[in-house]
């Protein structure tokens, strides 16, 4: 007799390995909707940032435009506009000036 080669139905896969095979499928499963999930809310923030994005555009454009429309206006009558100028504060906190002022005024 000739040794025969067992088929895919004579094959006994171990209990173990069965599960394994289970548990990974499931966390194959588990991280592809994981990934939709994550992939849809990522879609849902980008519009939600492009449609911010041309909001700012459309109030720097507006600006520009009111800019120009003051420029002309006052051209128009014989006037000069003068853009406003940016305001510019400098905030210096000093770190133990209260102790030193404290130290030497009840001294």
């Amino acid at each position: 007799m000739a040794p025969t080669v067992p088929t895919q139905d004579q094959v006994l896969v171990p209990e173990t390995l069965l599960k394994k095979r289970k548990s990974q499928e499931k966390a194959r499963a588990e991280k592809a909707a994981e990934s939709e999930k994550k992939k849809q809310a990522n879609k849902e923030k980008r519009t939600v940032i492009f449609k911010r994005a041309e909001k700012y555009v459309k109030e720097y454009r507006d600006a520009e435009r009111e800019k120009v429309r003051l420029h002309r206006l006052a051209k128009q009558e014989g006037n000069f506009h003068v853009d406003a100028e940016h305001r510019l504060l400098f905030v210096i906190r000093i770190k133990g000036y209260v102790t030193w002022i404290r130290n030497h005024t009840y001294s």
